[in-house]
């Protein structure tokens, strides 16, 4: 079936080329078409172009969205969002003044999610996700990565990935699994970590290969949590079983995350609040995407990325939400574009292309979704009437999305 998109006020986020990543000051560049046509075939899109070459012809649907933009959805590369329960109470902690590792330290924190997995049912923990699913994709979210990471054991982890594997198979968007066993010591080896790593290496690694229920492995590789040492050792463990690399990356500290990224060529390292110019440096030498979450940075009151930096030395950046009931239960990624640009000092295309096309690269869909390009996948946002895209972080209390669709049908 082929439907027509007619009249477009501005057809934003077209990409001709396929390339590896949009880079530095490239990042500032978003291709557009004003007054335009979008003409898409079941689930991809067909072509497009200026309505001053309007091509005539008997479309199954004719949709005129006059004054309206048409752009990508967004591709959001790094979230937690199957998680048992809300965790408001340690938000109030911080504000009466725990930091966020003094909160773990007291068992709160990732270790709090792991304990309220066990006492859910995977019906109940998927129908909560699909929820919070269906939330971000009504926000405009196209393509995203859900990690495990709140279950600490092998079959409170497998729980969750097999709900991961279960809303892969039930809605249309593409999703990326990622295996994060290594998100925090439970408990129970507070005084023994070799015991849990050897856990994850011998029993959960083995054990999430045999049913296939994993794309990435990823590590928090943070003081208070595993050393350089320990994420050299388990991404090796994990690419004995094919999993590619990503890593929760200088967070809090200067933790050496970065570098052990890209020496296993992770595809990337995320959060990157504490980053100089040897992190930097490194990355250059890299194809491993750096991927910041400033909404998390939002939520806990600690330094924001510095992205102009990497932007001016002609980095990749990636914008991710970090969706996750603990340091920033948020996956609305119209929100995370106006951090972005007032926090971040991104322009509003640097802040649009670090989220759909960046994003798609950073899990590996860049061929299948992230921009506006003939063949691939007919998934775009309708706005409200807007004179420009720059409206959409300018208002940031503004729900100025109309519809979305995803695989050429409306959501």
């Amino acid at each position: 079936m082929q439907t027509i998109f007619t009249h477009i006020q501005s057809l934003f986020g077209i990409q001709n080329e396929l390339l590896p990543s949009i880079k530095g000051h490239d990042l500032n560049k978003v291709e557009h078409i004003d007054q335009a046509w979008l003409l898409i075939e079941d689930d991809r899109i067909l072509d497009f172009g200026s309505m001053e070459h309007y091509p005539s012809g008997n479309y199954d649907k004719d949709i005129n969205v006059s004054g309206q933009l048409v752009f990508p959805t967004w591709c959001d590369s790094h979230t937690h969002l199957v998680f048992p329960k809300t965790r408001e109470e340690e938000f109030v902690d911080r504000i009466n003044g725990l930091s966020y590792e003094q909160i773990a330290a007291n068992g709160g924190g990732i270790l709090n999610s792991a304990r309220h997995i066990t006492n859910i049912s995977s019906e109940a923990l998927y129908d909560a996700s699909c929820q919070r699913l269906e939330e971000l994709i009504r926000l405009g979210t196209g393509a995203i990565e859900i990690k495990s990471g709140y279950g600490l054991s092998l079959e409170a982890e497998l729980k969750i990935l097999r709900v991961i594997k279960k809303l892969k198979e039930n809605y249309a968007i593409p999703i990326k699994s990622t295996f994060l066993g290594a998100h925090a010591y439970p408990i129970e080896y507070k005084e023994n970590h070799e015991a849990y790593i050897q856990l994850i290496i011998k029993e959960m690694l083995p054990a999430v290969a045999a049913e296939g229920l994993a794309d990435y492995m990823d590590v928090f590789c943070e003081k208070g949590f595993f050393s350089v040492a320990d994420t050299d050792r388990l991404l090796d463990a994990a690419s004995k079983y094919n999993l590619k690399h990503k890593i929760h990356a200088n967070q809090l500290h200067n933790s050496g995350g970065v570098q052990i990224g890209v020496k296993h060529k992770a595809i990337s390292v995320d959060h990157l609040e504490c980053v100089g110019d040897e992190e930097i440096t490194c990355l250059l030498n890299s194809t491993t995407i750096p991927t910041l979450l400033p909404a998390a940075a939002f939520f806990l009151g600690i330094s924001y990325q510095p992205a102009r930096k990497m932007i001016d030395a002609n980095l990749p950046v990636c914008l991710a939400s970090d969706y996750n009931p603990g340091s920033c239960p948020s996956g609305n990624i119209p929100f995370l574009l106006s951090l972005a640009c007032t926090q971040l000092k991104m322009t509003p295309n640097e802040a649009f292309n670090a989220v759909t096309y960046n994003g798609a690269a950073a899990m590996e869909l860049k061929h299948e979704v992230g921009s506006i390009s003939k063949g691939k996948k007919a998934n775009f946002i309708i706005s409200k009437a807007l004179p420009s895209f720059n409206l959409i972080p300018y208002s940031f209390g503004s729900n100025l999305i109309d519809k979305v669709y995803i695989d050429g049908k409306q959501f």
